[in-house]
């Protein structure tokens, strides 16, 4: 079992930055890709992005140039530097890792005023 814990969301206006971390612990040996996925209200849990354990990263284009995921091993950490926020990036922001199966976080807010 793996269990993730979120933080980092909060309040920011359109144009601001904010950088949500997820820090894993149980059985972080096994753990290959971790990544991000979002909720807006009344819609799908949609991609964010994703980073293989060597480091190979994936990205919605709606976040490509604004948003970079990094990881950090040797902590078991992954994170989301989320630059140029717009308004439509309002969401709840779910941490992913994958071993033999997907780990999800509890999901932290996002939103963005304009």
């Amino acid at each position: 079992q793996v269990q993730l814990v979120e933080s980092g969301g909060g309040l920011v206006q359109a144009g601001g930055s904010l950088r949500l971390s997820c820090a894993a612990s149980g059985s972080t040996f096994s753990i290959d890709a971790m990544g991000w996925y979002r909720q807006a209200p009344g819609k799908q849990r949609d991609l964010v992005a994703t980073i293989s354990r060597l480091g190979s990263t994936n990205y919605a284009d709606s976040v490509k140039g604004r948003f970079t995921i990094s990881r950090d091993n040797a902590k078991n950490t992954v994170y989301l530097q989320m630059n140029s926020l717009k308004p439509e990036d309002t969401a709840v922001y779910y941490c992913i890792v994958t071993t033999f199966r997907t780990f999800w976080g509890q999901g932290t807010q996002v939103t963005v005023s304009s």
